[in-house]
């Protein structure tokens, strides 16, 4: 793998490649852009299957995050940052706070938050050895609801393009995953009297949501061809391809999973089969939303108000894509890279 190749791909400023063998600490921070200011994004604790996988999916994510960070609003980059190994290891201070320095290195570059695999608790271990983290006990805490309302949100936005209401009482939504957003998302939308189909690897979460949300549970490689108009990816990206693609009976897709087209292509065919899709780095936006809040002194309620503007950013997106004859995923690119232009047009004054 030729890394700065990779990197050069999509414009990346740094890869920074972090090591502490005494723990088996090994981590990569990628920081993609910081015009709009220092660049956010969690961390994620994964059992990568090689390092260049790991390469591969930080730099994505970390671009993901500066064009979240743009179309939100938000004065922030966006940067990423990954961990290699067993999440479910329970020697979690050393590692994180290993993990804390590193951050602490690059001296307000990068702010990291929990993500895929990480928890507050383990924040706090990151608070020990750097100010750079948010998403704190005491803050706002657990990004996931208000990620999951957003994303809630959207989903009603893409109800009213494609379906032509956004009441979505009797309506199906398939989820796919049921981590903390995809079980919050899953509580949001029985509320509305929607009728779930859901699915997870880990049997507990499917059980729970069966028994409290009365959901109807399927095997994970099933969730694809079930016949419902609206499908929420919550899991781990890349599940939109050539192998799903074609099972697909949905008329909408959204759903809080990053990075869920495999290739931009396939975000094409999408339109081309006449299926609605909400841009994964605009409906998944209150995360982002939730600890710049808290880096601003926010309260839950401002937050959460703020999360709920995703419907109107896609029903504004929607009608370009469609006035504009492209795909959703470049319309949303073209929101995000125009910001990042206008604001980096703009000249510093000395203060």
């Amino acid at each position: 793998m030729d890394i700065f190749e990779a990197m050069g791909e999509y414009e990346h400023e740094q890869l920074v490649f972090c090591y502490e063998p005494s723990i088996g600490y090994k981590g990569i921070i990628a920081i993609h852009n910081t015009t709009l200011g220092p660049a956010l994004g969690g961390t994620r604790f994964w059992n990568y299957a090689t390092e260049e996988e790991a390469i591969v999916d930080v730099l994505r994510l970390a671009r993901g995050m500066t064009y979240k960070a743009a179309v939100a609003g938000l004065n922030l980059g966006g940067g990423k940052a990954v961990m290699i190994g067993d999440n479910r290891t329970t020697n979690r201070e050393l590692i994180f706070r290993a993990h804390g320095r590193f951050v602490e290195s690059l001296s307000g570059r990068y702010i990291t938050a929990e993500d895929v695999g990480t928890s507050v608790e383990d924040m706090s271990y990151v608070e020990m050895e750097t100010s750079h983290v948010t998403g704190l006990a005491g803050g706002l805490g657990d990004p996931s609801p208000i990620t999951a309302w957003g994303v809630f949100r959207g989903v009603q936005a893409a109800a009213k393009q494609k379906l032509g209401s956004d009441d979505l009482e009797g309506v199906t939504v398939a989820v796919q995953g049921l981590g903390h957003v995809g079980r919050y998302l899953c509580g949001y939308l029985h509320e509305v009297g929607a009728k779930l189909i859901v699915t997870d690897i880990d049997r507990q979460r499917v059980q729970s949501v069966v028994d409290e949300l009365g959901a109807k549970a399927v095997a994970p490689d099933d969730i694809y061809s079930v016949d419902a108009p609206i499908f929420s990816p919550c899991a781990l990206g890349a599940v939109i391809d050539d192998r799903t693609i074609p099972q697909f009976r949905f008329q909408v897709i959204a759903g809080a999973a990053n990075n869920q087209l495999r290739e931009e292509r396939h975000g094409d065919v999408l339109t081309e089969k006449g299926i609605l899709y909400a841009p994964d780095y605009v409906i998944n936006a209150g995360g982002v939303i939730n600890v710049y809040g808290e880096m601003h002194g926010w309260d839950a309620e401002r937050a959460k108000r703020k999360a709920g503007e995703i419907y109107n950013t896609l029903t504004d997106l929607f009608e370009m894509a469609a006035d504009q004859g492209l795909p959703t995923y470049q319309a949303a690119d073209r929101l995000a890279e125009r910001r990042i232009e206008q604001v980096g047009k703009l000249q510093r004054t000395w203060v």
